[in-house]
């Protein structure tokens, strides 16, 4: 087998890994275009520049900006510093587990005590109008009010058990 002939056979086989993995990188709540950028920085191994990027991934450097921006907030790449190299490179953590978990759990938390957070305040706006709705539906809906405070109680209890980033791992 000639070397171009096996380059492309190695390039077809990484494309479907990098368009598999991000199959997977998706359940975790980053678009389809994050996780075809985080799988490529991963398979790729090599730090990267936006413009490197945006060739292999055939977008934008606009996109690839914005992509990378998102994925530094959520700590799946890293800014990495090459000597001799004047443009930004950029890296994906490679702790898969820990840091998608970690990412993903706390997204969990944050939305679960929002919302438990605002079903109290719903709670404290019923106790306050009280006086104006039948007291059966109060009732009612004063119950329905408390399990989803607690459901949410539960959510939140589970997620921070499983906290990769919370077991001294």
């Amino acid at each position: 087998m000639s070397e171009t002939e096996n380059n492309s056979i190695m390039s077809e086989v990484q494309y479907h890994a990098i368009t598999e993995f991000s199959k997977t990188i998706e359940m975790f709540s980053l678009t389809p275009s994050e996780a075809l950028l985080f799988s490529t920085l991963y398979i790729e191994g090599e730090p990267m520049t936006l413009d490197e990027m945006s060739e292999a991934l055939a977008k934008s450097k606009t996109s690839m900006s914005t992509g990378i921006r998102s994925l530094l907030d959520l700590n799946l790449v890293e800014r990495v510093w090459k000597k001799g190299v004047r443009k930004d490179l950029y890296t994906a953590n490679s702790d898969l587990f820990n840091k998608f978990m970690s990412s993903y759990i706390h997204k969990w938390l944050d939305a679960a005590n929002r919302q438990k957070h605002s079903l109290e305040e719903t709670k404290l706006l019923l106790e306050k109008e009280r006086k104006e709705i039948k007291s059966g539906e109060a009732d009612h809906l004063e119950e329905k009010l408390h399990e989803m405070i607690d459901f949410h109680c539960l959510i939140s209890k589970a997620f921070s058990e499983i906290d990769p980033s919370t077991s001294g791992s």
